[in-house]
């Protein structure tokens, strides 16, 4: 029996592409980068270069743009990746825009081979490959001439026994006829799509032979350190027995009383949704949950879609938490955010802070937090994410803004309630002229919990349990007011 050829796999260096293409690019594989003008091509093809040129991997960059090489190198050694010191030494960079004037592809296919077989590189890039077809346009060899030189250059290039890349500026129609697209091993697809005042960059890895790779489009950034994938979270299956999942550990919430109504508090590895109106202490709640964690010895991580830095330095409670260093801080002030980008965010500090606690506070600072483009799919991402964050078995507190119409019971402005796997309600009495503050725990999967409606202050000393709903003479029968209090 023949053995089974082991394809090595190159790690680009671009941070969350490998995950994409199930673990790097295969060795000797023929690339394509493909996408609309301005949707950083030619930047995800430097970094994936730098990153894996030395002066035993030796890179070739082929340039067939109108402009020089140095114009190009100029913005991009802006970039950290960028070294100087691999320039002509384990990088070098040829031209072709002379050799593509005239449109003879065989002569700009010798050129092309001349130069590698006097390099000997590890690694080809040729930037932009678009130029080559539009040539044909102006030419009279046509489309069967093109389609030759593109079979000859793929062919050229699996002998070579060189991992290569073409690089071109391609609209969506192009990919049906152009033969580059059969030809190529790998194809990755970037876009950049305004919508409204935001601007989104995705991509999609159309094609990778030979090994599995992650499916849809992801978002990704680029930033001053270069390009940054935030590949898009996908429920696993569930293999995890269901007799199982809920067990005898549960976290303390740091409140008296509210442990108690959960039925000794809340299982390990639960979501939990807390909703009400503004004010009725859900950030209070979600703080002393995090501070019950410190006291346990369990460090925790906050999102704060409402809350500025300063807002965050304000309270005296949190503040020392993450002075500490027992609660890490997720950045959610940039604009454009997606739930991949801040789920990744999410999952390097967790790991990072071997976190046990989470609170996200909250879904609707969340979602205006997003760009439109996501926001639109907000309840399908948001499942993924509580899915992807109860997998690692960390706690979760998600606070909710709910507008309270006093007789109207609901649990979520999302219709996402399903996504918790416990509940806990806040909304306003009105009593003898006064709002009073009430407190409820609707559900807790797989666990019995109090059924009782009991009323809370919020003081200095924190959250502060009342007597139960039932201790005062009075009924709520759609009407807003309980009539009389009971002495």
């Amino acid at each position: 029996m023949r053995k089974k050829v082991d394809i090595r796999r190159l790690k680009t260096g671009v941070p969350g592409l490998d995950n994409l293409l199930g673990g790097g690019l295969p060795e000797f594989s023929f690339n394509l980068i493909a996408g609309t003008p301005g949707s950083g091509k030619t930047t995800l093809a430097h970094q994936i270069m730098f990153s894996l040129a030395n002066p035993n991997y030796r890179a070739l960059f082929f340039t067939v743009l109108g402009e020089p090489a140095l114009k190009m190198l100029r913005y991009q050694q802006q970039f950290p990746f960028f070294d100087f010191n691999k320039v002509n030494e384990s990088i070098r960079f040829v031209n072709l825009s002379a050799d593509l004037f005239e449109g003879d592809f065989a002569r700009v296919l010798s050129r092309i081979a001349e130069e590698v077989k006097a390099y000997t590189p590890s690694l080809v890039f040729v930037d932009s490959f678009r130029s080559v077809v539009q040539s044909a346009k102006h030419v009279e060899q046509g489309a069967s001439e093109l389609q030759w030189f593109v079979q000859q250059l793929g062919i050229q290039m699996t002998s070579w026994q060189a991992t290569t890349f073409l690089i071109g500026e391609y609209l969506l129609p192009e990919t049906e006829s152009s033969p580059v697209f059969t030809v190529a091993d790998g194809i990755l697809w970037l876009s950049q799509n305004v919508h409204r005042n935001s601007m989104v960059r995705k991509i999609q890895v159309v094609k990778m032979r030979g090994q599995a790779q992650a499916p849809g489009l992801h978002t990704f950034r680029i930033s001053d350190t270069g390009i940054q994938v935030f590949p898009r979270a996908i429920v696993k299956p569930e293999t995890v027995d269901i007799s199982t999942t809920i067990g005898d550990e549960r976290v303390q919430m740091g409140i008296p009383g509210l442990d108690e109504m959960l039925g000794g508090g809340l299982p390990v590895g639960y979501s939990l949704l807390v909703v009400g109106p503004s004010g009725s202490g859900k950030t209070i709640l979600a703080t002393e949950f995090l501070a019950e964690g410190a006291r346990n010895g369990e460090r925790g991580v906050i999102a704060a879609f409402e809350k500025s830095p300063s807002q965050l330095i304000g309270n005296r409670k949190l503040y020392p938490l993450v002075q500490s260093g027992h609660v890490g801080v997720i950045d959610t002030r940039s604009l454009d955010l997606s739930i991949d980008e801040t789920l990744h965010d999410l999952i390097e500090m967790i790991n990072r802070m071997q976190a046990k606690r989470v609170v996200i506070d909250s879904l609707s600072g969340f979602e205006l937090a997003l760009a439109p483009e996501f926001s639109e799919d907000f309840r399908g991402s948001l499942y993924r994410m509580i899915a992807e964050l109860t997998d690692m078995g960390v706690t979760i507190l998600m606070t909710s803004e709910l507008e309270d119409r006093y007789t109207d019971l609901r649990f979520s402005p999302f219709g996402s309630a399903f996504l918790a796997d416990a509940i806990i309600v806040q909304r306003y009495i009105e009593i003898m002229g006064q709002l009073k503050r009430a407190i409820s725990v609707v559900k807790v999967r797989g666990s019995e919990h109090s059924k009782d409606i009991r009323f809370f202050d919020i003081t200095d000393e924190g959250i502060i349990f009342g007597d139960t709903l039932s201790e005062y003479d009075g009924i709520m029968t759609g009407h807003p007011r309980i009539r009389r209090w009971k002495n």
